[in-house]
This record gives structure tokens, C-alpha cells and sequence, in this order.
């Protein structure tokens, strides 16, 4: 996420450059100021929320953190991706109106807006179109064109809904324009619906909380720990590159940043090694993705995932375990294999000695540690990622305890940084509201759910086939999905439409939750839009397609362990969700069929693999992650004779 305004050339350039979320201005000192101290301001609400809540309940605080954050975005976000950077007159008007309108059912008295539900004075409407249309333009600045329009076309689709031809199934009654509105503004369904709330109450709090982090020095400790806990060898510079995505994203949440921040350190080590610019850039985009999907913080979704089912956010981070070690685990199969194939070199990197390193700075674990101590003692994680800031903190003091007024200086940098750096997901989580509401009033939801499952019985009356065609289709439609709107509103827009589709053919819930977000996830690493790919290839120099398809080599075994979820009985086991002798030779099962996968996009196996021992490969991962017995023995076969064709092959070319 973009935290404030950054030099040009610089890693924090480049990635907001080509992150989902478009750049933040860089401010003169006036208007810099302005932002920061209500920044500041907006984290000290959202603390206080915490421990003393409103009493007149979650929604009036939502009124408040709404009406507050998005004058911000009119500020720290140009109208256009090029232009001046300090706000021009337009900016500061917007930023006054948003002010008004937003905090306008507080203003005018808010028991008495609530009690007009329904019923919503002319003067009411007028400020919740406003508002409407100010959330619009806050997300358009922030990440693109492409959601407005979805929610104009939602808007329209409720108004003109009694145009449509009534024999059609997605056609109702239509709805009036002040209903919109009502729906909107005085209804928690819409901007202060479960998306916002999450924005207000998690995602803000863990943007503090990485940046709290970050300022401690987490970042480069990471990396430094990394670097020391390989050895000298061709394939320790991957290695290391591997290691230091999955630890970093504990700080950023954001794939690209992750990406770009990772690729400013080890891309001068891969270069050294030999690594070509695109297999060098496809593996930073790629460990740097992992960001948005490991524990402890995942990416905003997961918050959202926790909303919608009523689970704790402890039970997400453990169904997110097997599969996050499953992408990593990819990672590292397609690495090991690229190094040994452009016979990468061994690079002496200087780093310290990784006892000592610990011991000096392994305290920025203990802060990762207790958020999961704490949710599994039950207590909520907006609290408990409060607790994991102040630990960071206050080791992060005694760590420079003799410079006092330099920690606490940069401690209230980064709460302020923190509240930046959430407002695009603010504004996209404010607009999901829209099409949130849209689906709600019209049940167009259930209507495309079965559209979906309708058309996957056209095709077949089989029912698992009808299952496989329609987890495909979904899996197609969530990542196309994901090409064009942020991962956040991607999954929202995916639960409301495709996941009751999945439930009609007896998908739990988890299994559901969990492969909507992973598509909405992976379709950040796939052509033509990969951005972290994109960031990337701006890091390493090499080309933007190159760079997309290398990265999309080494997920591709991710993209498909997300339907092993939901195929099969036994594909809650990757979930956690099992006794632990069928997790384990499920995850085992699993593990060799990303390594078949491995097999198949890299090309190598002790040596170059044939394209026909290749295809046979194919096969073998594709029913291994059917996960029963048939199909596995089937698989296990197709393996089987794919490495005795190898081995073969292999001999007589010796």
C-alpha cells in the first residue's frame, strides 16, 4: 500500500507505480502536514475504539470513519495518474464536501437520520447522492476506472431492473432512487456494511500494525536473517529470495510492495548469480505475491472472510497453514530447478552470524507470535494485533533506548503512515458496499448463482462433473474478475455471486471462502495485468511479458491446489479442517502434485526433462489433487511411469 509521498526511481516509487492501488501524491510540506495530523488523528479514534467504544454502536463509529479518511483520499490522490501534486482547489473542495456529506448523519442528529430510515428527507438524499458519488470518484483515484463502473452498472441494474423482460430471472420490480439511497446511507448494508466495518475495525488496525513494524526494523531484519540461514551455494540466492518474501509480507500485506521492496535488495545477488532478468523478476513477483496469502496477516479479504462466516480470524490463518507452505513450496521446486538449468552461481554474500542475529533482533518475531497466542486465548484481533504493536514498539525503544525522541518520532510517523497507507482499501471496501447492497435488495446474487450451476448442467447430469465444470467456470470467472478490480473487491463481488453457487452443490463454507480468495489472490500473478510482475520487471530491467510469464511459471502449481478445497470430502483436510492422519498424507499427496506440477512448467528434473515425459506429468498432478483413492492411484501410475521414462531417457543420452 502506498504510505505517503516517495522520491521518484525509489523502490516505494516503483511500487506504487504498478501496485493495484494507484500512486499517492508527493505533498509540499503545507498539505503534507494537513494529512498527516488528521491521519494521526484517525489512528487515535480507531485505538479508541478499541478499548472504549461508541455507545451508540459500530455504525456511528463507521459514520465518523468514513467521514474522516475519505476527505484524505482527495488529498494524498490526483484525478488523474499524472499531474500536479499538491491538491488544487477542486481537491480541498471535494475534501470539504466528502467532510460534510460524510459526517452529515452525526451532524444533523443521528437518532433521528436512523429513524428516518426509509422514509429519508429530500435533504437526506441529497447528501447520501453526494456521497455516493464522492466514494466513486475516492475509488477511481485510487485504483482505477474499472470498479465505478461496476457499481454504476450495479446502480443501474437496481433502478432499471423493472425494464427487464420479466420472464428473465435476474428481473425485479426496480427500485426508486431515494430507496438507492436509503439503502446506501441509512442502512447497514451499504457504505457501513461488512466490508467498511472490516476496513475500520482490522485492516486499519494491521496497517498500523505493519507499519509500527516496519519503523521498528523488522524489514531488514528479516532480510539479514534470511541471508544468514543459507549457505554459499547456485541455488542460496533464490533460496534466500524465497525466505525473504514470506517474511516481509508480515510487514507490507501488499504483494507489489512486497515484490519491489524485496527485488531492491536481492536483485543485485541474482544478478551475480547469473539469473536472468525475467526468471530473476518472475520469482520476486511471485514470492512477493505469498504476501497477501500467509499467516499471521494475510491480506484484507481474509478480515472479510472472518466477517461473513462469523468465525474467529484464528480459524482463517489456520486454513490458510497448508496452503501457504504448498505455494512457497512451489516456489521453491521451480527455483531449484531454474538454477540448475541456467547453471546459476554460487554468490559470497556477507551476513552475519545467524545466532547472533537472532539474538539481536529476533524480537520481531515475538510481536507475530502473540497475535496468534492472543487469538487462540480467545481474544478479538483487533485487540490483539493493539497488544503486537505496542510489543513491537516497546522493543523497538529499548533496542534505541539512548535516542528516545527519535523512536517516539517515528512510532507517531508510522501511525500516521499507517492510516495512509489504508485509504485505497478504505475506498474500495466503502464502494463493495454498493454492489454489497445492490445484490442484497435485488437477490441478483442467488439468480447468477444458479445461472452458473445451470450451466454446468447443461453440459452434463453427472453430479461431479457438474461440480468440477462449475468450480472451473468459477475459477475462470474469479480470476477474470481479479484482472480488473482489486483483490478486496474481487473477493466480495466472487462471495456474493459464486459463492452461493458453490453452496447449492454442498461446498462448506470454508472450502467456499478459501478458494474464491485464493483466486481472487493468484489473479495478481496472471497475464496480461500481473502487476507485482510488472513492478518487477521495472526492478531487474527485463522484459514485461517475460517477467509475467516466468512469474506465472513459478505459481502455476498454486493455482490449482485451490481446487483440490472443494472437489472432494478430503480437500478440507488442507483446511485443517480433518483428523491429522488424513491432513497429513493429504498434504503429502498434495506436495507431490505441486511437484509434478514443478516438473511440468520448469522442465527439469536431476536434468532436463523430455516434453513427452513432461505431458505424462501432467496427468499424474491433476489426479493426484483428486483427492481420492481412485485418482490418486491413478496419478501416482502417471508419476511412476513419468520417472521411469525419465530415468530411461536420461541413461541412454548419458
Amino acid at each position: 500500500m502506498t504510505t505517503g509521498p516517495v522520491e521518484e526511481d525509489t523502490p516505494a516509487a516503483i511500487a506504487a507505480e504498478h501496485d493495484e492501488e494507484r500512486p499517492a501524491r508527493m505533498l509540499s510540506r503545507v498539505p503534507d502536514r494537513v494529512v498527516y495530523f488528521v491521519a494521526l488523528a484517525v489512528a487515535v479514534l480507531v485505538l479508541k475504539q478499541v478499548f472504549f467504544p461508541f455507545a451508540k454502536g459500530n455504525q456511528f463509529y463507521l459514520v465518523l470513519f468514513l467521514g474522516v479518511t475519505l476527505p484524505l483520499v482527495f488529498l494524498c490522490y490526483r484525478p488523474r495518474l499524472r499531474g500536479r501534486d499538491d491538491p488544487g482547489w477542486t481537491d480541498w473542495a471535494l475534501a470539504v464536501t466528502a467532510l460534510a456529506v460524510g459526517l452529515y448523519p452525526v451532524l444533523a442528529g443521528y437518532d433521528d437520520f436512523l429513524n428516518r430510515q426509509g422514509i429519508l428527507s429530500p435533504l437526506d438524499v441529497v447528501a447520501g447522492a453526494l456521497l455516493l458519488v464522492l466514494i466513486l470518484e475516492a475509488t477511481r483515484r485510487t485504483t482505477g476506472l474499472v470498479l465505478p463502473i461496476v457499481c454504476l452498472l450495479f446502480l443501474a441494474y437496481a433502478y432499471y431492473g423493472g425494464f427487464l423482460p420479466q420472464n428473465w430471472g435476474i428481473a425485479h420490480a426496480g427500485i426508486d432512487f431515494s430507496q438507492i439511497v436509503n439503502a446506501l446511507y441509512n442502512d447497514a448494508s451499504g457504505f457501513y456494511g461488512t466490508p467498511l466495518d472490516v476496513a475500520g475495525s482490522y485492516i486499519v488496525l494491521f496497517t498500523l500494525y505493519g507499519a509500527v513494524l516496519n519503523a521498528s526494523g523488522a524489514g531488514q531484519f528479516f532480510v539479514d536473517i534470511s541471508f544468514a540461514a543459507f549457505r554459499k551455494s547456485r541455488t542460496a540466492p533464490g533460496r534466500t529470495t524465497v525466505l525473504s518474501g514470506f517474511l516481509l509480507g508480515t510487514v507490507s500485506g501488499s504483494g507489489t510492495a512486497t515484490a519491489v521492496s524485496l527485488g531492491s535488495i536481492t536483485w543485485p545477488i541474482l544478478k551475480k548469480a547469473r539469473y536472468p532478468k525475467e526468471n530473476a523478476g518472475g520469482l520476486l513477483a511471485a514470492s512477493g505475491i505469498g504476501a497477501i496469502l500467509s499467516p499471521p496477516t494475510l491480506g484484507a479479504a481474509a478480515f472479510i472472510i472472518a466477517e461473513y462466516l462469523q468465525t474467529s480470524y484464528l480459524k482463517v490463518l489456520v486454513w490458510a497453514t497448508v496452503p501457504t507452505l504448498l505455494y512457497y513450496l512451489g516456489i521453491v521446486f521451480a527455483m531449484e530447478a531454474d538454477a540448475r538449468r541456467f547453471q546459476a552461481e554460487a554468490v559470497d554474500v556477507p551476513h552475519g552470524n545467524p545466532g547472533k542475529l537472532l539474538l539481536r533482533g529476533g524480537y520481531h518475531f515475538l510481536s507475530l507470535a502473540i497475535i496468534v497466542v492472543f487469538l487462540a486465548l480467545d481474544i478479538p484481533p483487533f485487540a490483539a494485533v493493539v497488544y503486537a504493536t505496542g510489543v513491537a514498539a516497546l522493543f523497538a525503544l529499548i533496542a534505541r533506548r539512548h535516542e528516545p525522541k527519535a523512536w517516539a518520532k517515528d512510532m507517531v510517523d508510522a501511525l500516521s503512515a499507517g492510516v495512509r497507507g489504508a485509504l485505497p482499501v478504505i475506498a474500495v471496501c466503502a464502494a463493495a458496499g454498493v454492489i454489497t447492497s445492490t445484490i442484497t435488495k435485488t437477490g441478483l446474487g442467488l439468480e447468477l448463482a444458479d445461472a452458473l450451476v445451470e450451466l454446468a448442467g447443461a453440459l452434463t447430469d453427472n453430479g461431479t462433473l457438474i461440480l468440477i465444470l462449475t468450480v472451473l467456470l468459477s475459477a475462470v470467472a474469479v480470476g477474470v474478475l481479479g484482472l480488473a478490480v482489486p483483490v478486496t473487491a474481487s473477493f466480495i463481488i466472487a462471495w456474493v455471486v459464486i459463492g452461493p453457487a458453490l453452496e447449492t452443490l454442498g461446498v462448506a463454507d470454508a472450502e467456499r471462502a478459501m478458494f474464491i480468495f485464493y483466486y481472487a489472490v493468484l489473479s495478481e500473478v496472471t497475464p496480461p495485468t500481473a502487476l507485482a510482475a510488472v513492478a518487477s520487471a521495472a526492478i531487474t530491467g527485463g522484459s514485461v511479458l517475460g517477467t509475467m510469464w516466468q512469474c506465472w511459471k513459478y505459481t502455476l502449481p498454486a493455482f490449482l491446489v485451490p481446487i483440490a478445497f472443494v472437489l472432494t470430502d478430503n480437500g478440507a483436510a488442507l483446511l485443517l479442517e480433518s483428523d491429522a492422519l488424513t491432513v497429513v498424507w493429504v498434504a503429502a499427496v498434495s506436495a507431490l502434485a505441486v511437484a509434478a506440477l514443478a516438473v511440468v512448467t520448469g522442465g527439469w528434473l536431476f536434468g532436463p526433462v523430455s516434453l513427452p515425459v513432461r505431458l505424462l506429468f501432467v496427468p499424474a498432478a491433476l489426479c493426484l489433487l483428486y483427492l481420492e483413492p481412485v485418482p490418486i492411484a491413478i496419478g501416482a501410475a502417471c508419476g511412476a511411469a513419468a520417472l521411469l521414462a525419465h530415468a530411461v531417457i536420461k541413461r541412454r543420452t548419458a
